[in-house]
C-alpha cells in the first residue's frame, strides 16, 4: 500500500490518500489502516534507498510482549519500523484531526516500541540532490540540471542574495534538525525550530560553531521532549 499521489495505474499496490494531502506521516498512516487486515504491518518513508536490508534488519514476526520494533541508529528511526495494526489503530484513535502535522512519537512513544540498533548508513533518506547521487553511487553527474525548487540551487541563490559564503548555509545541518524537531515535537514546529536556531546562532556571533551549537540545543530540547 502507498499513501501518496497516484503515480502509476499499472502497479500492483492499493493507492490512498490522506485529507486534506501533505499533513504529514502520521496522517499518511491513519489514512492507510483502514484498508490494513493484516495483523502486523512494515511502515516505510518513501525516501528510502535502503529498504531492502532495513526490512531484513526488523524482527519477523515480532516478539509477543511488544507493540513493535522500529530501527534506531541513535535515534529511532519511527518510519522504518513493523508494528501491531491494532496498536497502531488504538494510539491513532486518540489523536485530533487524523493525526494531521502529528509527530510520529505522539502516535509511537507510548506504545511498547524495541529498538533495533543499526548503523547510520541503513537509515539515510534521501533529502537533498546530493544525498539522492550518493544512493545512487555516484551515478548522478555533476553537471546535472537541478529544478529551481532544488535546496542546493536555492541555497546558492540565497547566498548570492544576501552576500554570504559557501559554508553559511550548513543544509545538511538544518535538515537533520527539521526531521528530529517533526519527529519530537510536531511538523509545523520545524519550520519555527529552525528560525530560533537561526536566531540564536546569530545573535551568539553566526559563525559555523555558534550554528551547530545552536542546532544541538534545538535537538536536544526535541528529543526530550516527550518526557517533559
Amino acid at each position: 500500500m502507498v499513501v501518496g499521489p497516484r503515480l502509476d495505474d499499472d502497479l500492483a499496490v492499493t493507492w490512498v490518500r490522506e485529507d486534506p494531502p501533505f499533513g504529514g506521516p502520521v496522517a499518511a498512516l491513519i489514512a492507510a489502516l483502514p484498508h490494513v487486515d493484516a495483523e502486523e504491518v512494515l511502515v516505510l518513508a518513501c525516501d528510502l534507498p535502503t529498504a531492502v536490508p532495513a526490512i531484513a534488519a526488523l524482527p519477523d514476526p515480532l516478539e509477543s510482549e511488544t507493540d513493535g520494533a522500529c530501527l534506531d541508529d541513535g535515534r529511532r528511526q519511527w518510519l522504518i519500523g513493523r508494528y501491531r495494526s491494532a496498536a497502531l489503530r488504538a494510539a491513532a484513535s486518540v489523536l485530533p484531526d487524523g493525526g494531521r502535522d502529528a509527530s510520529m512519537r505522539a502516535l509511537l512513544g507510548a506504545l511498547r516500541i524495541a529498538p533495533i540498533g543499526v548503523e547510520p548508513a541503513l537509515t539515510r533518506d534521501v533529502d537533498t540532490w546530493d544525498d539522492l547521487r550518493a544512493a545512487r553511487g555516484g551515478a548522478m553527474t555533476e553537471s546535472r540540471t537541478l529544478p529551481p525548487e532544488a535546496l542546493n540551487d536555492w541555497s546558492a541563490a540565497l547566498a548570492e542574495r544576501f552576500g554570504l559564503a559557501e559554508g553559511d548555509i550548513p543544509v545538511s545541518l538544518i535538515l537533520d534538525l527539521a526531521r528530529d524537531v517533526a519527529n519530537g515535537v510536531a511538523r509545523p514546529a520545524a519550520p519555527l525550530s529552525a528560525f530560533v536556531a537561526g536566531l540564536v546562532a546569530g545573535r551568539a556571533g553566526g559563525s559555523p560553531a555558534d550554528t551547530e551549537a545552536a542546532v544541538a540545543a534545538v535537538v536536544e530540547m526535541a528529543r526530550g521532549w516527550e518526557n517533559r
